[in-house]
């Protein structure tokens, strides 16, 4: 069913309101949701007091982690509440790659998707942010930063913000495909309504009714994302000239191996990391034979090593959310390297991260006829 929330001048006030809702009507126990802290910062939070989600923002143009692994770790076991989850496109997409991963469950949870029109990092959030303090109350100025870059986007695709997230520019699913309940920021008229989609049982608990669809969202949802496709390609193919003119090995060169890439990625999940053992821990004796050998040794060492391993575990399964390029500190484009090569991989299978829960992993068993499916002769 189609619903609409009025919005009062507010947009994020109206959404807020929606969130209570689903509290007070228990359609919910909880809800993650992003949070407003007093230092002006986002984070993700589970919420089961309705009067606290006056502090939600799930608007905020902001990522500082996706947050389906913190809805994984609140669902996977048993027994649990009947969670609520507001996240946005790439989120969604992670945590179908978690089900699939069995380090997630869909049992007991909604979830509530909503429209992005692209994120920045924690430094460049907070900054932006401090920037319109001047002109307005810090929780306003925050909000103004979410309008004017949704307000960009939905004008020209190609001229908005190229500030933001380099996954962001690069996402050419900034809307959500599939969820319990959908925010249909895009095509909307804000300054009127915001209409959401939600199983009709639910919207009868919470006494709404329904209204009639249009195609405005889908004609916005065709231009944003034929934009960003078009970004997208020229990226890769930037970045396929430059894999093979430096090899893999020279476009992370400068990586130090501080494992922030694996730590802030949704799908790597692992409770026991080779890269987290003892097994790269050589003995002093060992560094000093191998730069005898062969003359220099590149320190610290393993990092191609500990680079391709991720690419064969998470290939497959990267959904774009760039927060491994977010997380790094010698500012690689490990996110971009990551989605390069997993395009070329994803193709043969006709294999979309995040598309549908009920496609298999391409990898999770083995036919010894499945490389002629994928078209080998």
């Amino acid at each position: 069913m189609r619903i609409i929330i009025p919005v009062e001048k507010d947009v994020l006030k109206a959404v807020r309101g929606f969130l209570k809702q689903l509290l007070e009507a228990k359609v919910v126990d909880a809800l993650v949701v992003p949070m407003e802290t007093p230092a002006g910062t986002v984070t993700p939070a589970l919420v089961a007091n309705p009067d606290l989600l006056d502090a939600a923002n799930p608007l905020a143009p902001v990522m500082g982690l996706n947050a389906a692994r913190a809805v994984g770790h609140a669902t996977v076991r048993e027994p649990r509440a009947r969670i609520g989850a507001v996240l946005r496109p790439c989120e969604l997409r992670a945590l179908v790659e978690l089900v699939k991963l069995k380090q997630a469950s869909l049992d007991d949870l909604v979830t509530i998707g909503v429209d992005c029109a692209g994120t920045y990092d924690v430094p460049d959030y907070r900054a932006k942010a401090q920037e319109r303090k001047s002109q307005s109350a810090t929780s306003r100025a925050r909000n103004k930063l979410w309008r004017d870059l949704y307000n960009g986007l939905m004008a020209d695709p190609s001229a908005s913000a190229r500030d933001i997230r380099d996954a962001c520019q690069t996402c050419e699913k900034p809307h959500v495909e599939r969820a319990d309940v959908t925010i249909e920021l895009f095509g909307a008229d804000l300054s009127a309504s915001i209409p959401v989609t939600l199983p009709d049982e639910m919207a009868e608990k919470l006494g709404l009714s329904p209204v009639e669809e249009d195609d405005s969202r889908a004609t916005v949802i065709e231009k944003v994302a034929a934009e960003r496709t078009r970004v997208r390609d020229a990226r890769f193919g930037e970045m396929r000239q430059r894999l093979e003119e430096e090899g893999i090995e020279g476009v992370l060169a400068t990586c130090v191996r501080c494992h922030n890439c694996m730590t802030v990625c949704p799908i790597c999940y692992c409770k026991t990391c080779l890269f987290k053992s003892p097994a790269f821990d050589h003995e002093s004796a060992q560094y000093v034979e191998w730069a005898q050998r062969k003359g220099a040794y590149r320190v610290p060492a393993d990092t191609m090593l500990f680079h391709l391993t991720r690419l064969n575990h998470m290939v497959l399964s990267c959904i774009g959310c760039g927060m491994c390029t977010s997380g790094c500190p010698a500012d690689l484009p490990v996110g971009l390297v990551f989605r390069t090569i997993g395009q070329e991989l994803q193709q043969p299978f006709d294999y979309a991260p995040g598309r549908n829960v009920e496609e298999p992993l391409p990898l999770i068993t083995f036919r010894e006829d499945e490389w002629l499916e994928a078209g080998e002769e």
